[in-house]
C-alpha cells in the first residue's frame, strides 16, 4: 500500500472509520455549541441566535471547500507524517480529559450548568443592534459555533485528506450536526443525557490510532497486515487508557481544571 492513495469504500478501515471518527468528533462539538446556542436564543432572541449560527456554518464549510481540495495535491508521505503527528497530538488531547473524567480526578462537563451560566451572562449583557438584530447574540453565536467547529474542520480535513476519504468524513461531520440540530430543535433545551466522556474517549483512542498509523507510514514503515493494524492501534490505544483510567482513580478531584 505505502503511499498509494486509497479509493474503495468496501473496507470499513477505509471508511467506516474515517466515517465514525467524523461523526462522533462533531457530535460532542456541535452538542456543546447548541447548548450555548440555545441559551442565547432563549435569552436574547432566536433570530440573532440563528442567524450567528448560519454565518459560522457557512464560514466553516467555505474553509472546508477551499482547504479540502488544496491538500489533495500534497505529497501523501508528507502529508501523512504531518497531519498524522497532529492528530496524535489532537486525539491525545481528547484520550487524556476522557481518562481524568473517567477516573473521577476531573469533574464530567454539564451541558446544564454552561446553559445555566451562559443564560446568567446574556441577561447582564448590554444590547446594541446590527441590521435590526441584536450584535451581542449574532457575535456570540457566531464565536461559538468558529470555536467547536475549528476542532471538527481539523478532523474531517485531516482523516478525509490522509485517508482519501475527505467526502466521507464530510458525510460523518454534517450527518452528527443534522441529529443535534434535529434534537435541538425539537427539544429546545441542552442536550444533557448524550454520554459526552464515552464519546471524547471513542473519538481520542480513533485520533490517536488513525495519527500512529499515518504517522508510521509517513516515515515508511510497513504495518503488518497493512491497514488492518489500525484495529490494533485502536485496540492497544484502548487497553492504554484503561489501565490510567485504574491508575488515576483515588486521586483528589481537581475542580479548577476545566470539564
Amino acid at each position: 500500500m505505502g503511499c498509494k492513495r486509497r479509493g474503495t469504500l468496501t473496507d470499513w478501515t477505509h471508511a467506516g472509520s474515517p466515517l465514525l471518527a467524523a461523526f462522533l468528533a462533531s457530535l460532542v462539538e456541535a452538542t456543546e455549541a447548541l447548548t450555548v446556542v440555545l441559551a442565547i436564543g432563549t435569552v436574547r432572541g432566536w433570530r440573532p441566535a440563528l442567524a450567528g449560527t448560519g454565518l459560522g456554518l457557512a464560514v466553516l464549510l467555505l474553509l472546508v471547500a477551499a482547504v479540502g481540495p488544496a491538500l489533495q495535491s500534497v505529497p501523501l508521505a508528507r502529508l501523512q507524517l504531518v497531519v498524522g503527528v497532529l492528530l496524535l497530538l489532537f486525539g491525545m488531547r481528547w484520550l487524556r480529559k476522557a481518562v481524568l473524567r473517567a477516573a473521577g480526578v476531573v469533574p464530567l462537563h454539564d451541558e446544564q450548568a454552561v446553559f445555566s451560566d451562559e443564560t446568567r451572562s446574556l441577561r447582564q449583557a448590554g444590547f446594541a443592534t446590527t441590521l435590526g438584530l441584536d450584535t451581542t447574540a449574532l457575535v456570540a453565536a457566531f464565536k461559538i459555533v468558529i470555536l467547536e467547529g475549528i476542532e471538527v474542520v481539523f478532523i474531517v480535513l485531516a482523516i478525509g485528506a490522509t485517508s482519501g476519504h475527505l467526502f466521507v468524513a464530510s458525510v460523518g461531520a454534517a450527518c452528527a450536526l443534522a441529529v443535534v440540530a434535529a434534537l435541538g430543535l425539537v427539544l429546545h433545551r441542552p442536550l444533557a443525557l448524550v454520554p459526552e466522556n464515552s464519546i471524547k474517549f471513542a473519538v481520542g483512542v480513533l485520533l490517536c490510532a488513525f495519527g500512529t498509523f499515518w504517522s508510521g507510514e509517513g516515515i515508511g514503515i510497513e504495518w503488518p497486515g497493512d491497514d488492518w493494524s489500525i484495529l490494533a492501534l485502536i485496540a492497544g490505544f484502548i487497553a492504554i487508557s484503561a489501565a490510567g483510567t485504574l491508575l488515576c482513580r483515588g486521586r483528589p478531584m481537581d475542580p479548577s481544571t476545566p470539564a
